[in-house]
C-alpha cells in the first residue's frame, strides 16, 4: 500500500543549459506578470458569480460561467518561468518572489472588489445603461486589463529566457512531448503518484464550491439579498458580496503569511500530516458554512431578528474566510511538492507528474462547474448543498490521505507553489 511507502530523492536528471543569471531584483520583476494574472483572479472569485446573475442568468446556471477557469489556467506558465529564471538564487527564493507576487495580485483584486467607490473615480463609466454596482464593476476589470498589461510588459523586458539546445534536448531525460504526452505517459508515473492524484481530486472537489459562491453566499445567505430582488435585497446582495469580497483579502493575507510556514510544517510533522490537516480543518468550515447559512436563514431557531446574532454571525462567516486562508496555503504548495518529490526519487520526469497532477486539479473544477449549480436548484436551498457535498468531499479526501498517500522524506521537503486558484 502507498501509505507505507518511503520516497527519498536522491537524484534528478540534469541536462539543461544553465539559466541566464540575474539579481534578486531583476528576478523580482520579471515575475510581475504572476500578480498581474493573480489581480484579474482575485476579481473572479470575488465578482463573478454575483455579477453574471444581474444579467439575467438563474443562479442554477452561474457555476458554468466558471468552466473559463480551469480551462484558461494562465498562472502556470507564469510559475513556469520563475522556475526556469532562478538560477543559483534556488527554488525557495523565486518560491518566495512568486508567493509575494501572488499576494499582491490578490490584495489588490479582492480590495478593488469590496470597494464601492470606483464609480465616482471613474464617472465617465456611469451612464443610464450602467448604475453604480455595474460601473463598480467595469472600472475595476478595466484596471485589472492595465495592471496586467503594465506587468506583462516588465516581464518581457526583465525576463531573458534562452532557448533549449536542441543537442542537450536529446541528451535530456526522455520525457514525453506534445498535447497528448500527459495522457500517454501515465502509464510511466513514478510509486505514489496515482495515490496523490486521487487525494489531490477529491481535495479540489472540497475547495471549488466555496471558490465559486463564496462572496454570493455572503450575499444571499448571510445578508438576505437578492441580485433579482427588490432594491433593498438588491442593496443588501451588494453589501454581502462587499463583504465577502473583503474576507477574501483577509483571506489572502493568512495565504502569504502561511506560505512562509508550509515547508517548515513538513518537515517538523511530514507533508502528509499536514495535507490530512488541512482536509479536517476544511471538512470542519464547510459543515460550519452549511450550519451558519440554516441559522441565518432561520432554519436552524427558527428567524433570525435580533441585531446582536445577525452581527455575530455576520462576522462569524467572516472569520470563516480568515481561517480557510492556511488550508488554502496547504492546498496551493503541498501536492505540487509532494509531485516533485516522487518525481525526484525516479531521476526525472517532474514536468510530466506536474502536468498530471494538473489534470487532477482541472477535472474536479469542471465537475463542480458543471454540476454544483443544479445540485443547488434540485434542494432549492441557495448555496447550502453545495457546501454540504464540499464537508462530505473534504472528510473523503482526510480519510483517503490518511490510507492512501506515500510517506515523504521530511528533511528534502522543498515548498513548490501553485500559485493561484486553478
Amino acid at each position: 500500500m502507498a501509505g507505507d511507502m518511503e520516497i527519498s530523492t536522491a537524484g534528478s536528471g540534469g541536462g539543461r543549459n544553465k539559466p541566464p543569471q540575474m539579481g534578486v531584483a531583476g528576478l523580482f520583476l520579471a515575475c510581475m506578470v504572476a500578480g498581474g494574472v493573480q489581480y484579474g483572479w482575485a476579481l473572479q472569485l470575488s465578482l463573478l458569480t454575483p455579477y453574471v446573475q444581474t444579467l439575467g442568468i438563474p443562479h442554477a446556471l452561474t457555476s458554468v460561467m466558471w468552466l473559463c477557469g480551469p480551462i484558461a489556467g494562465l498562472v502556470g506558465p507564469a510559475r513556469a518561468l520563475m522556475a526556469d529564471l532562478a538560477g543559483s538564487h534556488g527554488p525557495s527564493t523565486a518560491n518566495a518572489i512568486f508567493v509575494s507576487w501572488m499576494a499582491i495580485g490578490n490584495i489588490l483584486g479582492y480590495s478593488s472588489g469590496s470597494t464601492d467607490k470606483w464609480h465616482q473615480w471613474f464617472p465617465f463609466l456611469q451612464t443610464k445603461a450602467c448604475c453604480e454596482a455595474c460601473a463598480n464593476l467595469k472600472a475595476a476589470f478595466l484596471v485589472a486589463v492595465i495592471f496586467l498589461g503594465l506587468s506583462t510588459v516588465v516581464t518581457m523586458i526583465f525576463a531573458k529566457e534562452e532557448p533549449l539546445d536542441p543537442a542537450v534536448a536529446q541528451q535530456s531525460d526522455g520525457e514525453p512531448s506534445g498535447p497528448f504526452a500527459v495522457f500517454a505517459g501515465m502509464k510511466n508515473l513514478p510509486p505514489g503518484m496515482p495515490q496523490v492524484l486521487i487525494v489531490t481530486g477529491l481535495t479540489w472537489l472540497s475547495w471549488f464550491p466555496f471558490i465559486l459562491f463564496d462572496t454570493d453566499w455572503m450575499g444571499r445567505e448571510m445578508y438576505h439579498g437578492r441580485p433579482d430582488g427588490n432594491p433593498t435585497e438588491v442593496a443588501n446582495f451588494q453589501e454581502g458580496v462587499r463583504q465577502g469580497a473583503f474576507g477574501l483579502l483577509l483571506n489572502s493575507v493568512i495565504l502569504g503569511i502561511s506560505s512562509f510556514l508550509i515547508a517548515p510544517m513538513c518537515q517538523k510533522l511530514s507533508a502528509k500530516v499536514v495535507w490530512v490537516m488541512s482536509c479536517v480543518m476544511v471538512c470542519i468550515v464547510m459543515a460550519l458554512v452549511t450550519i451558519l447559512s440554516s441559522w441565518s436563514l432561520g432554519d436552524i431557531g427558527g428567524s433570525v431578528q435580533d441585531a446582536a446574532t445577525v452581527k455575530g454571525l455576520r462576522g462569524a462567516a467572516l472569520a470563516l474566510f480568515v481561517f480557510l486562508g492556511f488550508p488554502f496555503a496547504v492546498l496551493c504548495s503541498v501536492p505540487f511538492a509532494v509531485t516533485a518529490q516522487l518525481a525526484q526519487s525516479q531521476g526525472g520526469g517532474q514536468g510530466l507528474c506536474t502536468g498530471v497532477l494538473n489534470i487532477s486539479i482541472v477535472v474536479p473544477q469542471m465537475i463542480i462547474a458543471v454540476g454544483s449549480g443544479p445540485w443547488d436548484e434540485l434542494f432549492g436551498k441557495g448555496n447550502i448543498p453545495a457546501f454540504g457535498a464540499a464537508s462530505v468531499f473534504a472528510f473523503a479526501a482526510a480519510v483517503a490521505g490518511i490510507v492512501m498517500l506515500p510517506k515523504m522524506s521530511k528533511t528534502n521537503f522543498r515548498s513548490v507553489s501553485l500559485g493561484g486558484g486553478h
